[in-house]
């Protein structure tokens, strides 16, 4: 008997993975099939509130850097900004790998809608980031000095591989944050991972293209020496390793694993997904 006969037999199901891998998978294609489905107001409406939302976690992480000086407190506090994006149910642009990209490759999705939510995402989680950072350097003036340091931090460090490591791991531990999610059906876990994740990418200052834009914003919104193109340089590269962390180091392995269950998708999925949602 082959290992994968037993596994059928000692499994309730038939599919060539274990069960609980196939209903995560299940659970993924579908969370990601109707995420594409979404129409133009919506995606962008939903990118507006992730730039919002991620601003609460800035905003935290500021009183807290503000009070303490410690950048690992500070980055428990973004955590706050994790969780209103998870309850919310708000989009970042990160979180659009692993879950969409799995319903394209099952297609039950088109690589346009794909496109679409990327694209509609990113410009409005930073044009919503951008706004917020306005209204916070209003009311906190005192948190020029914490604003200045963490913008430094990124426009000041030049492309070189500690920088584009820092990106990948962002890129990655993103992406990794939602697959956990995907993993359970526990409310409370699923906000201790985003706890967790708001502390690994703030706390340990990686490279995040979308939210740690909002620290630049609010520096130069709070009269920083530094300027729109001094963002554009670090956010160009950021933005692409991001990408490579989500996309290779997480989301490729997963779809490689699953490739028995993608060939089965795809052998039900309708002619033109667009059409049938």
């Amino acid at each position: 008997m082959t290992g994968d006969e037993r596994r059928r037999q000692l499994g309730d199901n038939d599919a060539p993975v274990e069960e609980e891998i196939e209903e995560h998978f299940d659970r993924i294609v579908e969370e990601g099939a109707q995420r594409l489905a979404r129409s133009w107001t919506t995606v962008l409406v939903t990118g507006t509130f992730g730039g919002l939302e991620v601003g609460v976690g800035v905003m935290a992480y500021l009183a807290v850097m503000h009070q303490t000086h410690n950048h690992l407190l500070a980055g428990l506090a973004f955590g706050i900004g994790m969780v209103a994006l998870l309850l919310a149910k708000s989009e970042l642009f990160t979180e659009g790998f692993l879950v969409p990209i799995a319903a394209v490759a099952a297609k039950e999705a088109s690589l346009r809608q794909l496109f679409k939510l990327w694209g509609g995402t990113l410009v409005m989680n930073l044009v919503g980031g951008w706004i917020y950072m306005w209204i916070v350097v209003q009311a906190f003036p005192e948190w020029k000095p914490e604003l200045e340091e963490a913008a430094l931090h990124f426009v000041d460090a030049g492309f070189h591989w500690q920088s584009v490591c820092l990106a990948i791991l962002a890129g990655s531990t993103i992406t990794l944050m939602t697959r956990m999610q995907q993993g359970t059906d526990s409310d409370v876990a699923k906000m201790a991972v985003a706890v967790a994740d708001g502390f690994m990418l703030v706390g340990l200052q990686l490279f995040h293209s979308v939210l740690d834009s909002l620290f630049i914003f609010g520096a130069i919104h709070a009269g920083v020496p530094i300027d729109y193109m001094d963002w554009l340089g670090w956010f160009g590269y950021t933005l692409l390793f991001n990408m490579v962390g989500g996309l290779l180091l997480v989301t490729a392995l997963r779809l490689v694993r699953n490739k028995e269950l993608i060939r089965e998708r795809r052998e039900n999925a309708p002619e033109d997904p667009e059409a049938a949602r």
